[in-house]
């Protein structure tokens, strides 16, 4: 019986790859649904996806679930790895004959392989937004209206603020940004309303339009194919591991072992495909 690198239990090794991926599923779920406020157009759109991104950053027990989470992916991704590599060798010469295909899915024998993928993208993907979202990087949430002026009507700044403002603050040079949210009337200093990071600006910047003095990435192409792309080899991933956490877990049952597998199917397929119509929705929109 082979022995996980991280736990000195091969019973416990498997509990916890099937825990870690069920609770990285119901990860998915909750961030793709904060995502999808992405599709809502105008400014309407980006407050929910700002104050959504606020929520996330800030709430004492989503912090917490934060942190499980990235322990979860690190657990999931490196302890596959390695158990991958601890099979193969402990395996070093191939059956003569070895009909694979027949006996299991392409997902199931390259599990390693697609997990890899993913965690590389999750890596990326998070320097690209996650770490620009907590240690700095990124404008704050501002919208122009029209005010009465004496020559008419002209367009004036406001930041967007929550907390204790109750009128719009301008964007002006009396007023002074620290620690990145907070609003200082400069001279007195005085505080007087908390911000929000404009998340929603830079992933449409990432993805090729322009947005809150933001300009478009040049290579925003590239960057929906690879998001496409592993997207799609997230499914493949759910298309496997989905029903075989469950099985671990010795969960599955003659009565329901076709319902969690049609379930898992219809997982794998739903909820990478919405991820990746984001991006494209952005792009080509």
């Amino acid at each position: 019986m082979s022995k996980s690198v991280l736990l000195k239990s091969s019973i416990a090794k498997k509990y916890w790859m099937a825990f870690t991926g069920l609770f990285l599923c119901l990860f998915l779920v909750g961030h793709l649904l904060g995502n999808l406020q992405l599709f809502t157009p105008g400014e309407a759109g980006r407050r929910a996806f700002n104050e959504y991104a606020y929520f996330m950053q800030h709430n004492p027990l989503i912090k917490v679930m934060s942190y499980i989470t990235y322990l979860s992916i690190l657990f999931h991704a490196i302890d596959g790895i390695l158990l991958a590599v601890q099979n193969k060798k402990a395996r070093p010469v191939q059956y003569a004959m070895n009909n694979a295909a027949s006996n299991s899915s392409t997902a199931s024998r390259k599990m390693a392989v697609l997990g890899s993928i993913i965690f590389i993208f999750i890596v990326t993907h998070m320097v690209n937004f996650w770490a620009k979202m907590h240690f700095g990087g990124l404008k704050l949430h501002t919208y122009e209206v029209s005010v009465p002026g004496q020559m008419g009507e002209q367009k004036q700044a406001f930041y967007y603020t929550h907390d204790f403002s109750t009128q719009p603050i301008p964007v002006v040079k009396e007023i002074v940004v620290k620690d990145e949210l907070d609003l200082y009337l400069a001279k007195p200093e005085i505080k007087i309303g908390r911000g929000y990071k404009d998340l929603h600006s830079a992933v449409l910047a990432f993805f090729g339009k322009s947005s809150n003095g933001l300009e478009a990435n040049p290579l925003a192409w590239l960057g929906v194919l690879l998001y496409t792309i592993s997207m799609a080899v997230l499914s493949f991933h759910l298309m496997h591991g989905f029903a075989a956490a469950f099985q671990s877990l010795g969960l599955r049952h003659p009565r329901y072992t076709a319902l969690i597998g049609n379930v898992g199917k219809a997982f794998a397929i739903i909820v990478p495909t919405l991820f990746a119509i984001i991006p494209l929705y952005i792009f080509f929109s």
